[in-house]
């Protein structure tokens, strides 16, 4: 909407903006189209990501002031493999790197750098940009940028999607600055610590990492071991083949390999990725689950834990909390209380979304969907017998993960 365009010209003037025809919107997609991803998520991350580089290209060819060729860091092939499994491009003028980070929240509070554009050494960039895709209203605008120092001595690191994070406050706004950095003084040399790994773990990292999922790998092996491997382009290169390759699944379904033992929670004993309720959503949601607090049966129950469950760019980035309460009974039975929850400070979970209670056997036994503006949806309280293994499954359409327990 030009009016919306015209008014954050006016508001914040220091930024860039620029408009998104819907011709470029479609020409973004047929390029993208031409190329294949394993998963619809990765789609849309290409999306975004080409539309974000060709709008800031042409913007820097029709500047009159640049003197230096700028270039793209690699091939629409080798393009294709980054943005399979991670957001951002690259471009360089001479010794500079400058990396594009592209967003289309609608509510931009901070820049979220992939950590691998800073911690692999050859990924990693003298200047990193906060850029916002509102696609509905049709504008591109850049928040600011930071600096490889900055990221490095202000960021906060987030572990649970390994991102370093900055607040657009503290961003540089104004592009000139950067421009006559460049000039001024030359890039400062980067220093990132060397990553390796062997051809043994090259091969069991590309079987292991190859299986279809809907989501992104990159956070299923350690950053070290990872990062080693997609920073060389022949080993990132068959890793995006054989995901290819491995799509021909209608059906998704991401189960974790070991059940979660609900009767070590009795002893503080967790699984990786249970934490407190409180550590994983925003104070706003706090304030809007009421009903988890105020339900008299949860107070009472003896062990809370949430995990954060990534749906991925399959639902536009979306992540959620699965909530579970236990407590023990005088029947020795086990209470069991499962929710879930928006994450990310999102204030409503994706409408469509089920939250389903499977039996040892796999058949369901309670079943509950989201609806439009829903801020948390819930099974009925349900008993368990110790020795009993049941399963939680999220879905959405015909991507869906499940959660294995045993008591």
């Amino acid at each position: 909407m030009i009016s919306e365009l015209n008014d954050l010209m006016v508001i914040f003037s220091e930024k860039l903006w620029l408009q998104i025809s819907d011709k470029t919107q479609e020409d973004a997609w047929k390029l993208v189209n031409k190329k294949s991803y394993s998963q619809r998520g990765a789609t849309w991350n290409a999306y975004l990501n080409s539309l974000c580089l060709h709008i800031f290209l042409t913007w820097l060819k029709e500047d009159p002031d640049l003197q230096q060729t700028v270039n793209v860091w690699l091939d629409d092939e080798q393009l294709a493999s980054v943005w399979e499994v991670v957001n951002g491009t690259m471009l360089t003028f001479g010794d500079t790197k400058l990396v594009l980070i592209p967003s289309d929240k609608t509510n931009l509070q901070e820049l979220r750098i992939p950590q691998e554009w800073v911690d692999i050494p050859n990924w990693a960039g003298n200047y990193y940009l906060a850029i916002q895709l509102n696609l509905e209203e049709g504008w591109f605008g850049v928040w600011g940028y930071a600096t490889h120092q900055q990221i490095r001595k202000e960021a906060k690191y987030d572990s649970l999607d390994r991102t370093y994070c900055l607040d657009v406050e503290d961003l540089i706004t104004d592009l000139n600055v950067m421009w006559v950095a460049r000039e001024v003084c030359p890039p400062e040399k980067l220093e990132v610590q060397p990553l390796s790994i062997s051809n043994t773990q090259v091969e069991r990292l590309l079987e292991q990492l190859s299986t279809r999922t809907f989501y992104s790998p990159r956070l299923d092996v350690p950053f070290e071991m990872w990062g080693a491997l997609v920073a060389v382009d022949e080993y990132r290169q068959r890793l995006y083949q054989r995901r290819l390759e491995n799509q021909k699944s209608t059906q998704i379904e991401y189960r974790q390999s070991l059940a979660n033992n609900l009767s070590q929670w009795f002893e503080n004993i967790f699984e990786v990725g249970w934490q407190s309720f409180d550590a994983l959503i925003s104070s706003e949601q706090k304030n809007l689950a009421v009903q988890f607090r105020s339900d008299t049966a949860l107070n009472d129950l003896r062990v809370k834990k949430a995990k954060l469950i990534d749906l991925g760019m399959q639902l536009g980035g979306t992540a959620v909390v699965l909530l579970l309460g236990l407590t023990s009974e005088f029947d020795e039975k086990i209470s069991i209380r499962v929710q879930l929850h928006p994450a990310n400070e999102e204030i409503y979970l994706p409408p469509h979304l089920q939250l389903i209670l499977l039996s040892e056997s796999g058949k369901i036994i309670q079943e509950v969907e989201s609806r439009n503006h829903d801020h948390l949806i819930q099974l009925k309280k349900f008993k368990s017998h110790p020795g009993k293994n049941f399963s939680i499954k999220i879905a959405f359409g015909d991507i869906s993960i499940k959660e294995d327990f045993v008591l």
